[in-house]
């Protein structure tokens, strides 16, 4: 038996056809699963708010060392990368509800022990630690989605908890820059511990239907050992698992070099003063929200997923294309806002994409491949566009490696396109 194969629940993987059929449709799933992505993103990112704070640099007696600060994030994304493509795989074997609640113990148990940490070595542990236990994430939400929801409505769903990503990363600085400037650098760990109570309460809340007995899993044909590491075979050997993969790979570049670059070259490299450029680097993120609420609603009415995912990461180099051709502020920033929207638009597709390309009973471990080797590639992406640009004095090539990346990207899913 293969993935694209019939599997015991009748249903086609890769037809247009629903894997699941939940009696009730509950949107507390992905309301609490928003909350659970949003807290992992503070908890991922606020520590990058400390790295010119006096106090927490004589703490970790290295003083304003670029380079081993920065490696206390570096030491995260890898971690997290490798969590992710090999830890994931437990939610097919347990319950993703319960392997997600306990995710969450470890998260604040961790932001505590940060918060006491006095050395350099320890914080550097505790964040490989926290990345590890971060990394299955994606792949547990994907996978409580996937079971929860019908294929017709998994785009609007995924859509929903994706947004505590960039609503995440926007809120993230400015709360741990108002605590550290109100209290002191330990004060922003444990109020992050302390979020996760009310956050881990809520996901208990939202998800609580979704518990499944020893019996239940009997009930819906769970796959015994041997069956699921056949099946994990079949995975590994299927063309266009491989190929949404690679085009996560080129989806996620996008992302990971746009966080990192937008700001400087639209100062550096189009010349926006910067007074100006707070604001107008937050427009083309906000445009990328839109394109994430529009993109889910129209993709789950059509359900042509590959053929979304195609023409977002299509349009997204289009619009990159066209900023570097243009000169004006407003024509500068209006064309990245459109790329970004175009980027938004595929954000949840291609989680419902991977969804009719592979099997249901290996949600958690697609999705941890699919989720950890995007990662790691797209976190390569502003290092890569830093030396282009080192190397050739022109900001511009640094943009045009994304623009280049978004067309392989896209050609990659032309084989797909017809049959998701």
């Amino acid at each position: 038996m293969t993935t694209q194969d019939i599997d015991t629940r009748g249903s086609r993987v890769g037809d247009v056809v629903d894997e699941n059929q939940p009696t009730r449709v509950r949107w507390s799933v992905p309301i609490a699963l928003f909350a659970c992505v949003l807290l992992a993103f503070f908890d991922k990112i606020s520590i990058a708010a400390l790295f010119a704070d006096s106090q927490f640099q004589e703490a970790m007696g290295i003083g304003f060392d670029p380079t081993r600060l920065g490696l206390l994030m570096s030491a995260f994304l890898f971690s997290y990368g490798f969590s992710s493509m090999l830890l994931s795989g437990i939610g097919d074997r347990l319950n993703p509800v319960n392997v997600l609640i306990g995710m969450m113990v470890i998260w604040g148990i961790l932001m505590v022990l940060m918060g006491l940490a006095r050395s350099y070595h320890t914080m550097i542990t505790l964040r490989i630690l926290l990345g590890i236990a971060e990394g299955p994430l994606i792949a547990m939400a994907y996978a409580i989605v996937r079971h929860a929801f019908p294929q017709r409505l998994q785009a609007r769903a995924t859509m929903m908890w994706l947004l505590g990503t960039p609503i995440g990363a926007a809120l993230g600085f400015p709360v741990t820059l108002f605590i550290l400037n109100r209290f002191d650098w330990q004060t922003t760990f444990f109020f992050m511990a302390f979020l996760t109570l009310p956050v881990m309460l809520l996901v208990m809340f939202g998800l609580r239907h979704l518990n499944i007995s020893r019996s239940e899993k009997s009930a819906v044909a769970q796959p015994a050992a041997a069956e699921r590491k056949q099946l994990r075979r079949e995975l590994f050997r299927t063309p266009h698992f491989w190929m949404i993969c690679l085009f996560n790979i080129a989806f996620l570049t996008y992302l990971w070099g746009i966080n990192g670059w937008l700001p400087s070259y639209l100062i550096k490299g189009k010349g926006i003063h910067l007074e100006h450029a707070g604001y107008l680097s937050s427009l083309p993120f906000i445009a990328m929200l839109l394109g994430e609420v529009v993109g889910a609603w129209l993709s789950d009415k059509l359900d042509r997923r590959a053929m979304a995912c195609f023409i977002s990461l299509c349009g997204a180099g289009v619009g990159l294309g066209m900023v570097l051709h243009l000169e004006g502020t407003y024509s500068v920033i209006a064309a990245m806002a459109f790329s970004t929207f175009m980027w938004g638009a595929g954000a949840p597709n291609i989680f419902a994409l991977l969804a009719k390309a592979t099997s249901s009973r290996v949600s958690a471990t697609a999705g941890g491949i699919f989720n950890g080797l995007g990662n790691f590639a797209g976190a390569l992406a502003p290092v890569l566009m830093g030396a282009l640009i080192a190397a050739t004095g022109n900001m511009d090539n640094g943009l045009l490696f994304l623009v280049v990346m978004a067309f392989v990207g896209s050609t990659i899913l032309l084989p797909l396109l017809k049959k998701y």
